[in-house]
């Protein structure tokens, strides 16, 4: 925002960050919050501490720099208060689950290691913050974040003396911190309509289980090479041939991969469908939806021997193309509508929306704090001032005198 578009809007940001901060112990922490939130919003190259100061009128780099990288204010709360207020106003058809690489330099800044980001497309030297977005095709905003921390922190006393990592704070594979964060977020009374996520999350078969055990809907990507079998593929029993134990019912058929089961269907499965307006028009393509079941081995020792569940299936495979190109696996009911599947899985575009925005408007990865506790207080911040971005394009009236 300029100067002026600020000025016009700065009423109505005045409430929403009085709201958004009211758990802060202290007026001049709150104070300074309101303060950074202008910061980030204001147009300028760097969202850093000190060009920000050098922005405000009434900028101080040291109290910021020590508010934001400091001061020892808890982010939950702020967090629990911008989930409730964004996933009343967003209303989302499915929570939104990604991760983000935060370029570094150096080994200093908490959580960095040599690692792949799919931001950045390779290995480097990053931060990844893992986060949830509320979602509609209209409207998103993250809700809640962690940072990922690799192993080799977990026993690298000096790096975590230095960033002030907490002793309860150890390596997580990147699924469990987003089982940890709807765990959070259901303690705040949230609960998602579906959860949507890449291959990144939706390969891994504990990712899938832990949210079928707190029976959470989902959407995932998956990799063409994930076994199952055909709904109609049940255990069987082989005949008692009168000598030692009775055999046990068990899957005897060989399993199969995805992509030669939706092979298998054929291309006249496939059905075209049209989910929303791109910048050309409607998008559209075809796919391919079948009743199957996920065999993975995690999968089959779950069950115990028992039946394997039965999911939806749902591969694209565009015209001209001679194979489907992306695949996702579904815990949604039997009777759901072809196009509400492919909308939903295809509605992970907000999450890369929301990641442009953040980072390239609000200064996400411009942090240059190194602390624990300082990455939280600026996730926490850009996610406050987006979320005071996405309101203001759900309703653009200015807020009425009090």
């Amino acid at each position: 925002m300029t100067p002026a578009e600020l000025a016009r809007v700065r009423g109505r940001l005045v409430g929403f960050a009085e709201a958004m901060f009211e758990p802060l112990a202290r007026a001049d922490q709150r104070r300074w919050g309101e303060c950074y939130l202008r910061g980030l919003m204001l147009d300028g190259k760097r969202k850093s501490v000190q060009p920000m100061a050098e922005r405000l009128p009434d900028g101080d780099e040291q109290a910021l720099q020590q508010f934001v990288s400091q001061s020892p204010w808890d982010w939950r709360p702020v967090r629990q208060r911008l989930a409730t207020r964004m996933t009343a106003a967003v209303d989302p058809d499915a929570w939104i689950v990604d991760d983000t690489g935060f370029p570094k330099f150096g080994t200093a800044s908490v959580g960095v290691a040599r690692q792949y980001s799919g931001t950045l497309g390779k290995v480097a030297n990053c931060q990844v913050g893992v986060s949830i977005h509320a979602a509609t095709d209209q409207a998103s905003c993250p809700i809640d974040w962690r940072l990922f921390l690799p192993e080799s922190w977990d026993h690298d006393l000096e790096r975590r003396a230095r960033a002030h990592v907490p002793e309860r704070v150890r390596h997580r594979p990147k699924w469990q911190l987003v089982l940890d964060m709807v765990d959070e977020l259901a303690g705040w009374g949230l609960a998602p309509p579906v959860v949507v996520a890449d291959a990144g999350y939706g390969e891994s078969g504990e990712f899938r289980l832990g949210l079928e055990e707190r029976q959470l809907a989902y959407v995932v990507q998956v990799k063409a090479t994930i076994s199952a079998y055909p709904e109609a593929v049940g255990q069987q029993v082989v005949p008692y041939g009168g000598r030692g134990r009775r055999p046990r019912a068990r899957y005897r058929t060989k399993r199969s991969s995805l992509r030669d089961l939706v092979v298998a269907a054929g291309r006249p499965a496939a059905k075209t469908v049209a989910w929303r307006e791109g910048t050309r028009g409607k998008l559209r393509s075809r796919f391919v939806a079948l009743r199957i079941r996920p065999a993975g081995v995690k999968l089959r020792r779950a069950v115990a021997g028992g039946e394997l569940q039965v999911r939806w299936l749902l591969a694209e495979w565009p015209t001209g193309q001679p194979e489907p190109v992306k695949y996702w696996l579904s815990s949604l009911p039997e009777d759901t509508p072809l196009v509400e599947l492919v909308r939903l899985a295809k509605l992970r575009w907000r999450v890369e929306h929301d990641y442009r925005e953040l980072k390239d408007g609000l200064g996400l990865d411009h942090f240059e704090g190194r602390s624990f506790g300082g990455w939280h207080h600026h996730v926490t911040l850009v996610s406050v001032a987006h979320a005071f971005v996405t309101l203001q394009r759900l309703d653009p009236k200015p807020a009425a005198p009090a």
